[in-house]
C-alpha cells in the first residue's frame, strides 16, 4: 500500500493466508493504510519501531490495545538473523516501511554498486 489516507482502504477480510503485505505511504498521525484488525493477524516488521507505534501503519492498533509495541519486530533484526521472519507458510507478514533515511541511503548505494559490476550504471556530471 501506498497511500496518505486517514481512513483505512485494505481491511482484514481482503488479506488471504501467507499474505505479505508492505505499507509505504506517508507517515503521519492518523493515517491509516489498513484496518488494525490486520495487523493483530500478521507478523509485523519495521524499519523503525518508535516510529511504526507513533506516526505509522502501528499506530491504530497500538491504541486499540489490538498489538503490543513488542509484537513488532524490526526488519534489522530479522537481517541480522537475531529474529525470525516469517515463520509459517500460511502466515500474514506486514512490513511498515517508516522511512528511515540511512537505509535509504544504503539501499541507493548498493543498487549504484550492483549497476556498476552488471555494466549498466550511466555517470552523469552535475
Amino acid at each position: 500500500t501506498i497511500t496518505s489516507s486517514p481512513a483505512a482502504s485494505l481491511m482484514s477480510a481482503h488479506v488471504a493466508p501467507g499474505t505479505h503485505l508492505a505499507c509505504m505511504g506517508t507517515d503521519t498521525i492518523g493515517k491509516q493504510e489498513v484496518e488494525p484488525a490486520l495487523l493483530a493477524r500478521a507478523r509485523v516488521f519495521t524499519d523503525e519501531v518508535g516510529q511504526s507505534v507513533t506516526i505509522g501503519e502501528a499506530q491504530h492498533a497500538i491504541a486499540q490495545g489490538l498489538i503490543a509495541t513488542a509484537d513488532i519486530t524490526p526488519i534489522g533484526a530479522v537481517i541480522a538473523g537475531l529474529a525470525p521472519g516469517r515463520q509459517s507458510d500460511g502466515q500474514i507478514t506486514l512490513f511498515d516501511g517508516t522511512g528511515v533515511g540511512l537505509q535509504d541511503l544504503a539501499v541507493a548505494g548498493a543498487a549504484v554498486r550492483r549497476a556498476e559490476e552488471r555494466g549498466l550504471a550511466v555517470s552523469v556530471e552535475v
